[in-house]
């Protein structure tokens, strides 16, 4: 019989807009230097670029239609109480 392992840590809230926004920025940042570059490189990289920012934008969208993303208009609580990551509790509980 195995014997009881440790519990797994919770997951981590990370806020995943701004994850794949990097994301996007990086990309972008890649396909400026490719256009810069010209014939000098496969197109094949260039549309590797477009397509990538092109998914990346898909993915947003698919993330605001399942309604995973919060809305930046309404306000937050402070940092020091828990900051804006920390979804699905309510204020009493805190």
């Amino acid at each position: 019989m195995p014997r009881p392992t440790k519990q797994a840590p919770p997951p981590l809230q990370v806020d995943t807009l701004r994850v794949v926004l990097a994301g996007i920025a990086v990309w972008a940042v890649a396909l400026v230097v490719l256009l810069i570059l010209g014939d000098r490189v496969d197109r094949l990289w260039t549309w590797t670029c477009v397509a990538a920012i092109g998914l990346a934008c898909l993915g947003i969208w698919v993330m605001h239609a399942q309604g995973q993303l919060k809305d930046h208009s309404a306000p937050h609580r402070s940092h020091a109480r828990g900051g804006p990551l920390r979804r699905g509790r309510s204020r009493s509980s805190d």
